[in-house]
């Protein structure tokens, strides 16, 4: 068996330690060979520090498009001639999504704005959207508004968000190549605000923006430090219209080796799926990653892309469960 593994059975599995930035590197360039036992022993790892359940999630963009960032992966940036147009739902529409959500299992909705940070106007709206799906459905509420101030992630606390979204998307070394409008420290200093009043930390990224995999190992290592609750893995689906339309995509092996590396780095936290997972991993791969470290999911569309309908996420989660139990 390939050293890595073993080096990881024993920090990791036994020792409940996450992999360092360099062993992070060896799994993300182990051989094609040694593929199936890194899987197996990621799986291991997230049956032991965070149980057989798979979590199910919703998500919605209240307001989509128009954002004045330039995140040169996003089809919402309003600096780019990309197909997305501004849309902002109303409250209805919300709380429908909510209960469609609630009704296939999910645990969690999640509420997001195009935004570089919430205005007032924003921070009204949400509030009583939130106020509306508490009234109608029985679900945790988490938001993805941007950078916050203090005050700002105080004020959503207050307002019944459990957890904050907010992605590193990068490798710090990497970031300026991708995002210049705003800076990788100013989505560190909205995590330590959102921790410190008393809210979930939710970070992650992509995979597949362009970054070496010593950068990507950086990315991993920087989100362990962080220590998230939760973190969601991102792949490419490069969007018509923004710089990285023409970003290959990401290989299935490459995918199932950033899950592995991602666990085996953070073994306590709710690893999940979300945008390009399909393509990263093929109509069948999902469930391997699920078996291969990730034990959360986004059900159904994603904000600008479409994702799998959310009964296929639904039956897919079953069935990874029922797998898991079964060995048990």
């Amino acid at each position: 068996m390939h050293t890595i593994v073993d080096t990881a059975r024993a920090t990791v599995l036994e020792g409940g330690e996450g992999l360092t930035q360099d062993q992070i590197l060896e799994v993300l360039t182990i051989p094609d060979e040694h593929l199936t036992d890194l899987l197996e022993l990621a799986h291991q790892v997230r049956v032991a520090h965070c149980g057989v359940e798979v979590s199910l999630e919703g998500i919605i963009s209240l307001k989509t498009g128009g954002c004045p960032e330039d995140c040169h992966f996003c089809s919402q940036s309003g600096l780019f001639e990309s197909p997305v147009r501004a849309v902002t739902l109303n409250i209805d529409e919300l709380v429908e999504a909510a209960r469609q959500s609630a009704k296939m299992g999910a645990s969690e909705f999640c509420i997001v704005a195009a935004v570089k940070g919430p205005t007032e106007r924003l921070l009204d709206q949400v509030k009583d959207a939130i106020q509306a799906i508490n009234a109608e459905v029985d679900i945790s509420i988490s938001a993805s508004l941007g950078i916050l101030t203090r005050d700002q992630a105080r004020r959503l606390r207050e307002m019944g968000v459990s957890r904050y979204n907010h992605n590193f998307e990068t490798a710090r070394s990497f970031f300026p190549n991708v995002v210049t409008t705003h800076t990788w420290q100013e989505r560190r200093d909205t995590l330590e605000y959102v921790r410190a009043e008393g809210m979930e930390v939710c970070c992650g990224g992509i995979i597949g923006l362009g970054e070496s995999l010593e950068q990507r190992a950086e990315f991993a290592a920087q989100l362990a430090d962080v220590a998230p609750h939760e973190v969601p893995m991102n792949f490419l689906d490069p969007r018509p219209g923004t710089p990285f339309a023409d970003r290959p995509l990401v290989s299935q092996g490459e995918a199932l080796r950033a899950v592995a590396a991602f666990r085996l780095a953070m073994p306590s936290a709710q690893l999940r799926f979300a945008g390009g997972t399909e393509l990263a991993l093929g109509d069948d791969g999902t469930e391997r990653g699920l078996l291969g470290g990730a034990n959360a999911i986004i059900g159904g569309n994603y904000l600008t892309t479409a994702g799998r309908p959310i009964e296929r996420d639904r039956d897919a989660v079953d069935r990874v469960v029922f797998e898991t139990i079964k060995v048990l």
